[in-house]
């Protein structure tokens, strides 16, 4: 599977983390419908430690499509409602990548 972490690198994680990004996604998420900044910046860092820690950066010369897409570490509670929650109709914050 691969991540991009909005505004730095795409990762490669064996799909036996995906039930942990998708944990942390929902606290995420859970924040993001709390309008919960402390609980959002919080869950974030969380995930993008996980996903450093578990991943392995994919070179830049190497051009794969996102499976997922994670806010930018310095993304806010507001900017991730406006770009994220609802810009795709979906609900969760990693958001699928989209063709666009």
């Amino acid at each position: 599977m691969i991540v991009r972490i909005m505004a730095e690198d795409q990762y490669r994680l064996d799909d036996s983390h995906l039930a942990q990004i998708e944990q942390l996604d929902n606290v995420m998420e859970q924040a993001l419908n709390d309008g919960d900044e402390e609980k959002f910046q919080q869950a974030l860092r969380d995930l993008i430690a996980s996903i450093k820690e578990n991943g392995q950066v994919v070179p830049v010369d190497e051009i794969v499509v996102s499976d997922l897409i994670v806010p930018a570490h310095d993304m806010t509670l507001a900017e991730a409602r406006s770009r994220l929650h609802h810009a795709n109709g979906t609900s969760g914050t990693a958001s699928p990548e989209s063709d666009e």
